[in-house]
């Protein structure tokens, strides 16, 4: 499933040894902050990706979808983005384990009992992250990968909702 992907150009280049550091994108061993495959900019339409994803084509296939989907979730508009909260808040709220990346795996476990009633923006940034992290497993993912935790049903709930917002077809970056 590939969908035709419309909008302006988008740069894409390549770092060696990417890390994230308080909200900026370092680069280098001796780089403080947290290891990441890539990051995107959107307001320069630039995407930025660790140099060690040119050597495993399925997870440079499976991050730059990640990345590309921060564009579209962008440009969504607030009605799709709601109904995808709402999908996500319910399963938040039915304490379903486990997401389908890293990215958002990593944004859940930092939420907090409240979050999600006062749409903090940790949260915001959850459902954000889930949105990418579930349209790149669900268009470059492959069936099996170690961050696919998410359960079945829960699975079978998101792929319904990307294709009822048509975001298997066509989106707009």
């Amino acid at each position: 499933m590939s969908p035709e992907v419309r909008g302006r150009p988008i740069r894409i280049t390549f770092s060696p040894e990417l890390r994230s550091h308080r909200g900026k994108l370092l680069s280098g061993k001796a780089a403080p902050g947290k290891e990441v495959h890539g990051g995107c900019f959107l307001r320069q339409r630039r995407i930025v990706l660790d140099s060690a994803l040119k050597k495993q084509p399925g997870e440079l296939a499976r991050i730059l979808t990640h990345e590309l989907f921060h564009f579209a979730w962008l440009r969504l508009g607030n009605p799709k983005r709601r109904s995808y909260e709402d999908l996500v808040r319910s399963e938040v709220g039915r304490r379903v384990k486990g997401e389908l990346g890293w990215s958002a795996e990593s944004a859940k476990t930092a939420l907090t009992g409240g979050d999600a009633v006062r749409r903090t923006r940790r949260w915001r940034e959850y459902v954000c992250e889930s949105f990418c992290d579930s349209a790149a497993w669900l268009l470059a993912g492959g069936s099996h990968h170690q961050e696919f935790t998410l359960p079945a049903t829960a699975r079978r709930d998101r792929r319904a909702w990307f294709v009822g917002a048509e975001l298997t077809s066509q989106i707009s970056v």
